[in-house]
């Protein structure tokens, strides 16, 4: 909200700025071009289709039959679910049914099976195209025609336990984080497993280290409850992380992408927020977790699998 130099009181100098600037326009009766060309499509259709019925077909007959069909285009056109158009959640269950539901690493393409080994009664699998082709040292994750991305591993915050001031100073810094950006961000909030075995292992271990029986036992009781919490429930941990993307084509990508998250660390700084830049294998264990949550984790050491081993001759 921006006030006249002039402007000594009321709203005569004040211009407002709506939130939602990338809001398709209303064309007609708040209707955007998209919703109109869906509602056109079957209202052109049942008009020809009366137009050749009438002579044959009562009216309310054909009203009938046609307000299934007016229905479903309202909904499809006007319908939305968690902001998304119904029509565009349509289009992507289509895509999704088409396609193969068995996916498999294989760049070069599937190779068929011998024909001595039988044949497969369900569909074959089909290559499987992840949106990262590579993960280097440095963290950076090659997107390919895509460009590259960087993933920052940020805290959260207790905003309900702060005060007014403190959450109106919260909400500033991040404020001023978002209009600083130049280039595209993404804020990722998922939920991951979480393995307390090590703990448990940990806690049983060192209690007999103890300078007293009652911590001995105390520390015993809270192994106790910690495997029983683990065996009697699904334990998750949230995980909220930042992903910086940078455009295909652009030299030097990488030291972009430094820049940027060294720029959003000492932003959200203010805000109470750290940022910490996942390198290589951090960046890798990120991904294989949101590929595969409930996979055990990986073992440290291991190289990709198209890699090639090689050792020393003795």
């Amino acid at each position: 909200m921006n006030r006249h130099p002039d402007d000594r009181g009321g709203d005569a100098g004040r211009v407002r700025i709506p939130s939602d600037v990338d809001r398709p326009d209303r064309i007609l009766a708040g209707l955007t071009a998209r919703q109109l060309a869906l509602l056109a499509v079957p209202a052109v259709a049942l008009w020809a289709a009366y137009a050749a019925s009438r002579g044959f077909v009562p009216l309310p007959i054909f009203g009938a039959l046609a307000a299934p069909i007016i229905v479903a285009a309202l909904t499809l056109a006007v319908g939305r679910r968690d902001g998304v158009g119904l029509d565009r959640l349509v289009a992507a269950a289509l895509r999704q049914a088409r396609q193969p539901r068995r996916l498999v690493p294989a760049p070069d393409g599937v190779t068929p099976a011998p024909t001595w080994a039988g044949r497969d009664p369900g569909p074959p699998p089909a290559p499987l195209h992840l949106p990262a082709r590579g993960v280097a040292d440095d963290g950076v994750v090659d997107l390919g025609a895509d460009g590259a991305a960087l993933m920052c591993r940020a805290s959260t915050v207790s905003f309900g336990l702060r005060s007014p001031t403190e959450q109106q100073a919260l909400v500033g810094a991040f404020g001023r984080y978002l209009n600083s950006l130049a280039a595209p961000i993404q804020v990722v909030v998922r939920s991951q497993p979480v393995d307390l075995t090590g703990a448990v292992a940990e806690l049983r271990r060192a209690a007999g280290g103890l300078p007293h029986p009652a911590l001995e036992r105390a520390a015993t009781a809270h192994a106790a409850f910690l495997a029983e919490l683990a065996a009697t429930r699904d334990l998750l941990a949230r995980q909220v992380l930042l992903v910086l993307r940078d455009p295909p084509g652009g030299p030097d990508a990488a030291s972009r992408l430094r820049r940027r998250a060294e720029d959003a660390a000492s932003a959200l700084g203010a805000a109470g927020v750290t940022a910490t830049v996942l390198e290589g294998a951090g960046a890798s264990a990120c991904l294989h977790a949101a590929l595969d949550p409930w996979a055990p984790p990986r073992p440290a050491g291991v190289g990709p699998a198209d890699a090639v081993t090689t050792g020393a001759a003795t």
